[in-house]
């Protein structure tokens, strides 16, 4: 299929459906011969435990507590010496539909670090918008980002962030006055509290295609090849849906090179504007995944608009993910499959904020040999949205997943 792409381009032609067909109908068959209803069971009961919101604990607040300012967007990595580093991105109230003069909004990436296990976390080292700019690069906002450890021990952070930049000539009049384009840049440095500013390059951006011009929130893992594969979620140039794409770094390279726009599909429900993946997590090999092959639950942010969507007063009631990817699921599937993956929710979302707006997204996981940290942003009774965390013990882990 990457030699297709390669040949084709990235239009969705006859010929990729066909390919793409065929190939689910055998990825479906094996997914049922190895992964059945009871494996998916226990895998939808591990993530409902998982992601507790009456345990879960704050672990870095925003800067204001009221709406519009939270911390998120990044992940929880564990280093050689067993402490645990979260990076995230400050954001302050301000509206993107409206322009950059609206407000502050991504206003610094941070990396905070926990000595005690998870207990308390301490700010390590932080970036302005200023910081992040260079020549012909000036910063907006700065969004999600992904801290990740290399197989030399080095560590790079993945930013995206949204830039001065303009539309492609045939849709420039869209662009919204004061605003920019996303694109994702990367430093790097021997730990995550040496990454050094100055090491700054773009490593993905969108220039030729309207329909996929923002790209944004890295989710970065090394697949068992050593290849190192890069999640990111997309924007048309008129707001109207966000989707996944991928890119991989071969090993010993530098360079990532773009596979798929849109790995998987939007879905029908909840989730039909907005399908952003947020997190690979590989399943413990334990219980009655300890003799199958390598699979991993990928968590993502869904909405059912990108905009403001008003119910009618004698409907159902429902979490609709109102504006902007606010709740969110999962997906799962087998390593050696990648990208093809199956929804474990498909009529409603798996995880809503029970205060608040009902935000729950940006969903990040840590797998150790203890247990799995996860952290998520979450909508609280005072509108503002802190980063919130959870552990579950390997022992649990393997008593749900039996």
């Amino acid at each position: 299929m990457r030699l297709l792409r390669q040949v084709t381009g990235y239009g969705f032609g006859f010929s990729i459906r066909c390919l793409h067909t065929d190939c689910n109908r055998s990825y479906r068959k094996t997914m049922s011969t190895i992964l059945s209803d009871t494996h998916m069971a226990k895998i939808r009961a591990l993530l409902i435990e998982l992601i507790d919101q009456e345990n879960a604990c704050e672990v870095v607040a925003p800067n204001r507590r009221e709406t519009g300012f939270w911390f998120g967007g990044g992940n929880p990595v564990m280093d050689a010496d067993g402490m645990l580093w979260v990076a995230g991105r400050f954001r302050n109230y301000g509206d993107s539909r409206t322009g950059l003069a609206a407000g502050e909004r991504g206003l610094e990436c941070a990396i905070f670090c926990s000595k005690d296990s998870g207990k308390t976390f301490d700010k390590v080292c932080s970036w302005s918008k200023a910081d992040l700019s260079f020549p012909e690069n000036e910063v907006l906002s700065i969004e999600g980002t992904a801290l990740h450890r290399k197989a030399d021990g080095t560590w790079e952070l993945f930013i995206s962030s949204e830039k001065v930049r303009a539309y492609p000539e045939e849709v420039g009049s869209f662009l919204k006055p004061n605003c920019g384009v996303w694109s994702i840049d990367v430093i790097s440095g021997r730990s995550p509290s040496e990454l050094d500013a100055d090491t700054i390059r773009c490593v993905l951006r969108e220039d030729k295609q309207p329909a996929y011009i923002h790209i944004k929130d890295p989710v970065v893992f090394d697949n068992a090849a050593g290849e190192t594969v890069m999640i990111f979620c997309n924007h048309p140039f008129c707001w109207s849906c966000s989707n996944s794409g991928y890119a991989v770094r071969a090993v010993g390279e530098e360079e990532f090179v773009l596979e798929e726009m849109e790995m998987v599909r939007r879905g029908a429900t909840w989730d039909v504007a907005c399908t952003r993946i947020t997190d690979r997590m590989e399943i413990p090999r334990v219980g009655a995944f300890a003799d199958l092959p390598p699979a991993s639950v990928f968590f993502y942010d869904g909405a059912e608009c990108v905009r403001d969507h008003d119910e009618n007063a004698k409907a159902v009631s429902r979490p609709r993910g109102y504006s902007c990817e606010e709740i969110g699921s999962a997906f799962v599937g087998l390593d050696e499959q990648f990208p093809t993956m199956d929804r474990l929710s498909v009529l409603e979302p798996m995880f809503i904020s029970p205060w608040g707006t009902g935000c729950n997204r940006y969903i990040h996981t840590c797998v150790t040999d203890a247990g799995i940290w996860v952290t998520w942003q979450r909508s609280e009774a005072d509108l503002s949205q802190p980063l919130v965390g959870n552990f579950l013990s390997m022992e649990r882990i393997a008593d749900l997943l039996s």
